[in-house]
């Protein structure tokens, strides 16, 4: 393939979708328009992996060999085959510290069972939007613990911003050296495996594929954007990203509801010609 850029990886919130969470027309057909030129689509998101399956089916990576880097990287899917081919979870004994932790903080806590958000808070805010994000329901449990028994990818607190940022810095000093600790957005702390992110899940997928990072073009808007949009060849921020995000891109382009995308790849994958 004479491209230039041959991997294609996008966030979905504030990236590909627009502010009704869906994708527009013209990007939808661009995006399909490079994978029928060769081009592999990844879906980099913090979302689980159930709340990425009905975007990777709109865009139809089962067809064309798409991948799915769910969990901000924590798994990664060939959604063709949906065979897992990385997968790294949180550490033994933490989902007791950090239970205890969001009852200290007076925050909500989740996290994914099969195909559902579970939490002891279901009224909890903010925690529909979670839902409404990721096509789930949302499981009231009675003992978030003992429910979280087999290995667990991922935990997320949940709460006014003012309080998240002081139990970020909180949960950095007490469990930075065990977890990676970040917010996804101002009312969501995401609580990964130690390392994970999407740049070192990125690095994963391109050795897997026997590509480079300037192979790669990465769209993203959020905080967790940030290590891939450095980390790849073609690092794009959207207009409506934030300020850190935009300061480490090569290139800022529209806004999610401007189709910033499809315009990065009109520009930089379908006018590429031998």
């Amino acid at each position: 393939m004479s491209l230039k850029y041959k991997i294609l990886v996008l966030d979905i919130d504030g990236t590909l979708t627009n502010s009704k969470k869906e994708i527009p027309p013209r990007t939808k057909s661009a995006i399909i328009k490079a994978q029928e030129k060769g081009v592999i689509v990844a879906l980099a998101s913090g979302r689980p992996s159930q709340g990425i399956t009905h975007v990777a089916n709109e865009l139809e990576l089962d067809r064309f060999g798409g991948y799915v880097l769910s969990f901000n990287g924590g798994v990664i899917t060939n959604y063709q085959t949906k065979e897992v081919i990385f997968e790294k979870v949180l550490p033994d004994g933490v989902i007791p510290v950090l239970y205890d932790e969001a009852k200290k903080a007076g925050v909500a806590i989740v996290s994914y069972l099969d195909d559902a958000i579970v939490t002891e808070t279901p009224e909890a805010k903010y925690i529909d939007y979670e839902a409404f994000l990721n096509h789930m329901k949302v499981v009231k449990v009675d003992d978030f613990v003992d429910t979280l028994r087999s290995p667990v990818t991922k935990c997320l607190m949940v709460g006014d911003p003012e309080i998240l940022v002081k139990e970020e810095e909180r949960l950095k000093k007490k469990l930075g050296d065990r977890l990676n600790v970040f917010r996804s957005e101002p009312f969501f702390l995401e609580i990964m495996p130690q390392n994970i992110d999407k740049a070192y899940s990125l690095n994963k997928l391109l050795k897997h594929l026997k590509m480079t990072r300037e192979e790669m073009i990465a769209c993203g808007d959020g905080y967790n954007d940030r290590s891939m949009i450095e980390f790849a060849g073609l690092g794009v921020a959207m207009c409506n990203a934030q300020p850190e995000v935009k300061a480490v891109a090569d290139l800022v382009t529209l806004t999610n509801d401007e189709e910033g995308v499809a315009l990065v790849v009109e520009d930089y994958m379908l006018k590429e010609e031998a």
